[in-house]
């Protein structure tokens, strides 16, 4: 525990138990950890009702942790499954209602039970999928989930330089059994091939120690490229708070090529939101485009990445910011993964939406400017990125473009106004780091929940 400090006087410890053998070992030595520290633990288990038996076990792992005298809840996912990807939506669930919780109980710590062969089997399938250097340094010890007002909650690794057999006699010392998941063997889904694939492989001298410690090396080797491309990020990027970055492209084709990669692909992974950096072969692709002598537009993770008056524009590409959130006075949101939106109490009662100003409502914003002896001021604002910015809707159409400095002008009402809205950019990544940290990872929740809590 002591690399993935710094922890509070008395730690309070969030901690994901499947109830397999890696999460209860780890449940059982972070609370011994934490006691001796005067702290508590609190053990979670989602329910993805995804096999016929998960409500059953989820029962299971909270009787064995109320005999040792560990708190312990019981998230349930609920919603409509797609039939395809759909372990890829489970743990994106899985993670969203772990996080949510801890946010909820104001813990700013949770552990997750990967261990040694785990990483091995991350870094071969990256390996598999033609990843770079990002891809192999498979899975960090220390992540921030970030929230968008602030703060967030740190994702912890401590097993993960653990082989499996030291975890399964941890268990065995202290008597305590666990749950085999007949589906982490199905080789209907990659991970259970890999883990075969890499039983072969150990013969040949690929054993899972030599893969994890590749996977060290290379996330030092990613720590080294991020700092190389913040500084050269730092000389040829300026971000907007309206949601997009302009690149010198003569400062990227001047770098390294594989700097000049890293930082495009950090702009655009900064502008779309998205939890993580698109592949490396797409990325390419992008490069050759928009950096070649010809310089033409490109799109790639839901970014437009446009040449203009010698300037690289990344902005968010329309059709991709289609989300409408509904949005009550007093109240704020996230939007598109990249924008706290809030408004105003004194807004009036609605109904209001927050959405993409769309061109359709960028003509109207210009109209009700000109019908009120307005200009709109858009020229600080590229015009491949006016298209997706966010906008407060009611009724009667847009009400107000914050970075367009609009707001349409309504009637007073009796609660004292027109609405006062805001959307501050926080996208899923900070251009480059060492920027202020006010930024999320994790998509909202999107499914209900129900929680059980087992107290000892």
């Amino acid at each position: 525990m002591a690399p993935l400090g710094p922890f509070e006087p008395r730690p309070r410890i969030a901690v994901a138990v499947s109830g397999g053998c890696d999460s209860l070992a780890l449940c059982l030595l972070a609370d011994r950890w934490a006691r001796a520290r005067d702290g508590t633990v609190h053990a979670l288990t989602v329910d993805h009702r995804l096999r016929p038996e998960s409500g059953a076990e989820a029962r299971q792992v909270g009787r064995w942790l109320a005999a040792r005298g560990i708190a312990h809840s019981t998230l349930r996912w609920r919603g409509t499954r797609r039939r395809s990807r759909i372990q890829e939506e489970a743990r994106v669930a899985r993670l969203a209602l772990l996080t949510g919780w801890c946010r909820r109980a104001r813990v700013l710590h949770l552990l997750l039970g990967h261990q040694r062969e785990d990483q091995a089997e991350t870094a071969l399938q990256r390996l598999v999928r033609g990843s770079g250097i990002d891809g192999l340094a498979a899975m960090a010890p220390v992540r921030l989930a970030l929230e968008p007002a602030g703060g967030g909650v740190r994702l912890l690794r401590p097993l993960l330089p653990v082989p499996r057999e030291a975890v399964r006699a941890t268990l065995a010392r202290r008597n305590q059994p666990w749950i085999d998941d007949r589906s982490n063997r199905d080789v209907h889904h990659a991970r259970p091939r890999l883990a075969r694939a890499l039983a072969h492989l150990g013969a040949e001298g690929l054993s899972a120690a030599r893969l994890a410690r590749s996977a060290g090396r290379a996330a030092r080797d990613r720590a080294a490229l991020d700092r190389l491309a913040g500084d050269l990020l730092a000389v040829c990027a300026h971000p907007s708070p309206a949601g997009f970055v302009t690149l010198d492209p003569d400062a990227l084709r001047r770098a390294p090529p594989g700097l000049a990669l890293r930082a495009l692909g950090c702009a655009v992974t900064t502008v779309s939101g998205a939890p993580h950096p698109p592949r490396l072969k797409r990325l390419e692709r992008l490069a050759d485009r928009v950096l070649g002598e010809r310089g033409s537009a490109a799109t790639l993770g839901g970014c437009r990445v446009v040449p203009r008056d010698g300037r690289l524009i990344v902005c968010r590409e329309p059709a991709a910011a289609a989300e409408v959130r509904p949005l009550a006075p007093g109240e704020s949101v996230l939007w598109d993964r990249r924008f706290v939106a809030a408004l105003g109490r004194a807004a009036g009662p609605g109904p209001f939406v927050v959405r993409r100003l769309g061109l359709d409502g960028l003509a109207r914003a210009r109209a009700l400017a000109r019908d009120a002896g307005m200009s709109l001021r858009t020229d600080h604002i590229p015009a491949p990125a006016r298209p997706a910015l966010p906008a407060l809707f009611d009724l009667d159409g847009p009400l107000s473009a914050p970075h367009l400095q609009f707001t349409r002008r309504v009637e007073q009402d009796e609660s004292g106004g027109a609405a006062a809205f805001t959307a501050s950019f926080r996208p899923a990544h900070p251009l480059a780091s060492g920027l202020p940290a006010t930024l999320r990872v994790l998509p909202e929740q999107e499914e209900s929940s129900d929680e059980t809590i087992d107290r000892p």
